[in-house]
């Protein structure tokens, strides 16, 4: 059976601890891929907001 793992966090460092931490459990070859992604929101007068993201594909 093929799952996903979705990881999102506003700071690049703690996805990737949490990513690391994930891929630490599973066996390499049930690793299939890994997509990532950036997106940055400029809220009114604050300052800009980032979001790190990604999804890793594996087999379970």
């Amino acid at each position: 059976m093929i799952k996903v793992k979705l990881f999102d966090h506003e700071h690049e460092k703690d996805l990737e601890k949490d990513m690391n931490h994930f891929l630490e459990r599973i066996d390499e070859n049930r690793l299939i891929d890994i997509k990532y992604n950036v997106a940055a929101i400029q809220e009114e007068e604050e300052e800009q907001i980032y979001c790190f993201s990604a999804m890793v594909v594996y087999r379970s």
